[in-house]
């Protein structure tokens, strides 16, 4: 058998999480959990949130690690989470427009620039 590949996306993706945000989980096993995003995989369409969608792993010992099972984040599908508005504290929908020549994403319920 060969390496098993990731399915590269075709169509170039606007992503509209970053990391560093603060996101709400909308749908699943997780849903209503609110963390930061630790790590954004564009081609998969995926994201890492902290403390949420917590999986077990088993983890062989290292020098910096004794091993064990261990439970970590694992990747959640984009579609999944919605931005946390900065002012309101509440889950928002992302628009873009230019502000002094620079695109900027801001709040579609406050029209604020995150």
């Amino acid at each position: 058998m060969g390496k098993k590949t990731v399915k590269q996306n075709r169509f170039r993706t606007k992503i509209h999480i970053k990391k560093g945000d603060t996101v709400r989980i909308m749908s699943g096993a997780s849903k209503g959990t609110e963390g930061e995003v630790l790590e954004v995989f564009a081609n998969e369409y995926r994201a890492i949130v902290a403390e949420a969608n917590l999986v077990l792993k088993h983890k062989k010992p290292t020098n910096d690690n004794p091993g064990g099972i261990i439970e970590e984040p694992a990747p959640i599908h984009i579609s999944n989470l919605m931005l946390i508005d900065p002012t309101s504290g509440e889950a928002t929908r992302i628009g873009r427009k230019e502000v002094d020549g620079k695109r900027v994403r801001y709040s579609k319920k406050s029209g604020e620039i995150i």
